[in-house]
């Protein structure tokens, strides 16, 4: 794989460097005609409200959110007006599908879910029916479409659909008939040549996508647009495969060229009239490249923890110990001493053992990956031993078709267990391995927890990444890490016959119709969302976080798998913020806000908190013309590059109602992070510098942050005027200034409102 870092132009099909294909023409005016022909303009403009080009405003065709999202966002949306839903909107319950969890909780947002689809005239899938991705797929995506989903894997760019993973905000947005604002976002190509070599899978080319573009942020916040000869040889399900696991290189959006399979795709699917030829036209410019030769691509695994961190099997297995020793020394960095955490442990006469694999989501749960494990394990036995097996069908169609032509019955034969569609070993809610156990799975994320153990308990357990046909050649192998290449293999690629008479049966879909005599039903655990002030004068916040990981995950800042039956109750969620991060967070915030909450009933703050009175005093002799009744007073973390991975809004609106007024970060990781710290009315502050002028319980006054964002200057003035010890030290007094990069007019908005439901709410 060959990153080209100066831009390039298609022409006749094939790629030519920039510098070649301009020689002595004017060369921005050739660059500006040429991205007008690539697919991704062309769809954006399509979407586009704004009227400019360059900065956009989009309106989806569709939305789409699961049951860890959607009872937030429609409740914002109802606080701020709702009437109706505007545009198709379908809620899929994949996640909280285990209804034993936290009691009534799960069932109770479910039923939440079908009377608002009721109400508002949305689409309601029942849990175990299909993954949020699957079902968007089948029913859902049309070529030249946009769809919005509150999942960060909201991606169909295979079927000729831009689709963009989001925080619930931004959906939230579109149900009150507002936009999704952008800057026009750069195009990478990514060229695609070869063939692939027996035994690989769509997971080996994702990740080593993944592991070649992850690191450098090459695709950060831009499109991968997927084209060239080597496509046409893949199957849908196969570039499906690819396609869903572009969100672990934080490009924004995907889109590929299509051709006849993707017709055929929606024929199957009984929706011929969704598909249109789509490929760009010539002489098309992109920013950059990614060649990607398929035939070079060998079996792949992402080790712990990171879908970036990997290695083709073949090396891992020849550099083993030195591979795991590796792996170990990374992990110390994120894990510290909360949990002994081995994999050299792992092996046994020169070979990794593996206690468990797992094919399951929107990733390893489609037709043909199952159906290829199968071929593999057809007539044999996993074995009586640790190692154990699940098969997730990402959808009930998908599973019907299994148990019809008997590859379901091969799989459980062979020692596997067939379960229903559900995202559950996707994010840490499903199938969590013994302590120290080492899980292989074809899904999206090996992030720490996402298998379900608890450091903070001191359980520890991980995940590698590998394809559907490895983890079935290991499975054959009774865990020993084997893949595919390893094996004889005989894959019969059986046709794929879509029956949606399940759909028709279990799901409801208003056609969108609203019934306005519709009742909600609510649960104990469903909350309003807290009362937010909006932005004041200035700004007394403590820094009660301090994180210098290389990159802090959502997971980190709101942990994912049991804490999702809360996710319905703002506060009673807020309570896991960073508690596998810094478990001391929630307290050091609660205290802050305490005297918040004193300011906004109209008393005095500093008669409750020493610290916040010595602060007041710092402040009153340095800025005597500062009304101190004007001083919201709250909390901050400091991340190097927090906000990698989910696009759970509840990583920022935990922190806002425990009192978070902003995030410090030298950059965030992802678009969809720093969306949602806005859409909470959190501001997000930028320090580039690798030495910090403050630490953990230092006290920071920004005076005049409220004009600051008004008159949209370049930097705010930062002054730190206290610590935890309310006495005066080295650091005290001290000034430096941060910056919040681009925002727009509707976001500075948002955030002098005090969050998204506010401004809505007052226009």
């Amino acid at each position: 794989m060959e990153l080209w870092n100066t831009g390039a132009y298609l022409k006749n099909g094939n790629l030519v460097p920039q510098a070649e294909a301009e020689g002595m023409q004017e060369k921005a005016s050739l660059r500006e005609e040429g991205r007008k022909n690539t697919m991704a303009y062309r769809i954006l403009q399509s979407h586009n409200t704004s009227g400019d080009p360059k900065k956009l405003k989009i309106k989806f065709d569709k939305i789409t959110s699961h049951d860890i999202t959607y009872v937030g966002i429609i409740q914002t949306a109802r606080a701020s007006g709702l009437e109706r839903f505007p545009i198709p909107y379908v809620l899929t319950n994949c996640h909280n599908s285990l209804c034993a969890v936290g009691g009534t909780i799960n069932e109770d947002d479910h039923m939440f879910g079908l009377t608002s689809a009721q109400k508002y005239g949305g689409i309601y899938v029942p849990p175990h029916q299909a993954v949020i991705h699957q079902y968007a797929r089948e029913m859902m995506a049309g070529c030249g479409k946009m769809i919005l989903g509150s999942d960060s894997h909201t991606r169909y760019g295979a079927l000729g659909t831009m689709a963009v993973g989001e925080g619930g905000g931004e959906l939230a947005k579109q149900l009150l008939g507002r936009t999704y604002d952008v800057n026009l976002p750069e195009v990478i190509a990514v060229y695609v040549t070869g063939e692939v070599q027996k035994g690989v899978g769509p997971q080996d080319v994702a990740l080593a996508l993944v592991g070649a573009t992850f690191g450098s942020g090459f695709v950060k916040n831009k499109v991968m647009e997927f084209v060239g000869p080597g496509i046409k040889a893949l199957s849908m399900d196969f570039r499906i495969g690819i396609d869903v696991m572009t969100t672990e290189t934080t490009c924004l959006s995907s889109i590929w060229e299509t051709d006849e399979k993707t017709e055929e795709f929606f024929a199957i699917h009984g929706r011929p009239e969704e598909y249109a030829a789509l490929s760009p036209l010539d002489n098309a410019y992109y920013d950059g490249v990614i060649a990607l030769d398929l035939s070079k691509i060998e079996p792949m695994i992402a080790m712990p923890f990171h879908p970036s961190n990997v290695y083709t099997i073949a090396e891992l297995k020849a550099n083993l110990k030195d591979v795991l020793h590796d792996v170990e020394a990374k992990a110390k960095v994120s894990l510290g001493e909360k949990a002994p955490f081995s994999l050299t442990d792992k092996i046994i006469n020169n070979q990794l053992y593996v206690d468990q694999g797992i094919i399951a989501g929107c990733a390893g749960g489609g037709f043909e990956n199952i159906c290829d494990a199968a071929d593999i394990l057809r007539g044999k036995s996993i074995g009586s031993g640790k190692f154990t097996l699940s098969v997730y069908p990402a959808s009930m169609p998908i599973y019907m078709q299994i148990m019809k032509n008997g590859v379901a019955a091969d799989l459980t034969a062979a020692g596997a267990v067939m379960k229903t569609a559900f995202c559950g070993p996707c994010f840490g809610a499903g199938d969590t391995p013994a302590n120290n156990g080492f899980s292989i799975r074809h899904t999206t994320r090996n992030f720490p927890n996402r298998e379900g153990s608890k450091l903070q308990n001191g359980q520890i357990s991980s995940v590698a990444l590998m394809d559907a046909k490895s983890i079935a050649a290991t499975a054959l192998n009774k865990g020993f890490l084997t893949s595919a290449a390893e094996i004889d293999l005989n894959l019969t690629k059986p046709a794929y016959y879509f029956d949606k008479t399940i759909y028709e049966n279990r799901v409801y879909d208003s056609k969108g119709k609203a019934d306005t005599m519709a009742e909600i039903q609510f649960g104990p655990n469903i909350k309003d969302w807290p009362a937010m002030s909006e932005l004041t004068d200035h700004l007394l916040i403590k820094v009660v976080s301090e994180i210098h990981d290389p990159v802090t995950t959502t997971d980190e800042l709101i942990p994912s798998g049991e804490t999702s039956s809360f996710r319905s109750n703002p506060l009673g969620l807020a309570e896991f913020t960073l508690s596998r991060k810094d478990p001391a967070y929630v307290g050091r915030a609660k205290e802050v806000y305490a005297a918040e909450k004193i300011r906004l009933e109209g008393n005095d703050p500093t008669a409750v908190n020493a610290e916040v009175k010595a602060a007041f005093t710092k402040i009153a002799a340095d800025y005597p013309e500062v009304d101190r009744s004007k001083i919201g007073i709250g909390s901050t973390l400091y991340a190097v590059k927090p906000g990698d991975g989910s696009a759970r809004e509840q990583a920022a609106s935990c922190q806002k109602v425990l009192g978070g007024w902003a995030n410090i970060a030298k950059e965030y990781a992802t678009k969809r992070y720093r969306s949602n710290l806005i859409n909470w009315g959190m501001i997000p502050f930028l320090y580039k510098e690798d030495t910090l002028p403050f630490t953990n319980g230092d006290y920071l006054f920004f005076p005049e942050i409220r004009k600051a964002i008004v008159t949209k200057a370049p930097t705010m003035k930062v002054v730190v005027v206290g610590n935890e010890s309310g006495k005066a030290d080295g650091l005290t007094g001290k000034e430096f200034e941060v910056s919040v990069g681009e925002l727009t007019d509707d976001e500075r908005k948002i955030i002098l409102a005090g969050c998204l439901i506010n401004y809505y709410r007052e226009n």
